[in-house]
């Protein structure tokens, strides 16, 4: 793991009316980690996410993603800089194949414009080598055997390894993931978090994961960072951290 911060977001503050969603919120997220968020509901983290990948702008703060200033960047330009997030209720394109779904996040499609789609040569080279690529990416998270399989047929747990292999394919650099065990049965979910820390581990994904389920995700996860009343309250190790008291606090203030 590198030591160097990928995600970096120093006094965060946000205020919806006269809520302070947000309260000089402050998360460090290094390169090459698993990073799980965790807190009681409304203690702030889906309104962090939120302003980390610029669905919502700060009102004060900043946050930085591999050494540039993305403070307030809207979603799709978080997203071109290798900022990627996930949501809970998975958003495939339910009709395509899950090929089909990994070839549409790819980025480098020559053969879409008027002018590139007559040099032949060159964009159906490219469309073999992201061909290649999602093998690749579908032999990491084991979906390899469902290739030609409509998204609408998948489980749960195969919906959220397809997000990811989206991400991945996507160029993304961090996946952001929220709530990767919902909806997903205990035993699936340990091949979820499993397949999760593998992508991680051979193809280098940084994670920042939302999860409410803590004794499916502890195992697989480098840190935790703890959120209350808009705040992290604590940071550190996972077996660290579930002994800290501030946890315990944070959950019986909510």
């Amino acid at each position: 793991m590198s030591n160097s911060s990928l995600l970096s977001a120093t006094g965060v503050t946000k205020s919806f009316g006269g809520l302070l969603a947000l309260d000089q919120a402050n998360i460090n997220v290094k390169t090459g980690e698993v990073a799980l968020l965790i807190g009681p509901n409304g203690s702030g983290k889906t309104t962090l996410v939120n302003v980390v990948t610029g669905v919502y702008k700060p009102d004060s703060g900043s946050v930085f993603f591999n050494g540039t200033d993305i403070t307030g960047l809207p979603p799709h330009e978080t997203f071109r800089v290798g900022l990627v997030r996930t949501f809970q209720i998975p958003q495939p394109f339910v009709k395509l194949t899950v090929l089909e779904n990994l070839l549409v996040a790819d980025r480098n499609h020559q053969g879409e414009g008027v002018l590139s789609s007559l040099l032949t040569r060159r964009w159906l080279k490219t469309e073999e080598d992201a061909i290649e690529r999602v093998f690749k990416i579908l032999e990491l998270i084991r979906l390899d055997q469902v290739w030609d399989r409509e998204a609408y047929k998948l489980s749960g747990g195969q919906l959220k390894l397809l997000e990811a292999g989206r991400g991945l394919m996507s160029g993304a650099k961090m996946l952001l993931m929220d709530e990767p065990a919902a909806g997903v049965n205990p035993a699936l979910a340990h091949e979820v978090f499993q397949h999760l820390r593998e992508l991680n581990r051979k193809a280098g994904l940084t994670f920042l994961l939302i999860e409410h389920r803590l004794e499916l995700a502890i195992p697989y996860v480098d840190k935790v960072y703890v959120m209350s009343r808009g705040k992290i309250v604590a940071e550190g190790e996972p077996n660290e951290i579930l002994k800290d008291r501030r946890v315990a606090e944070a959950y019986l203030v909510a």
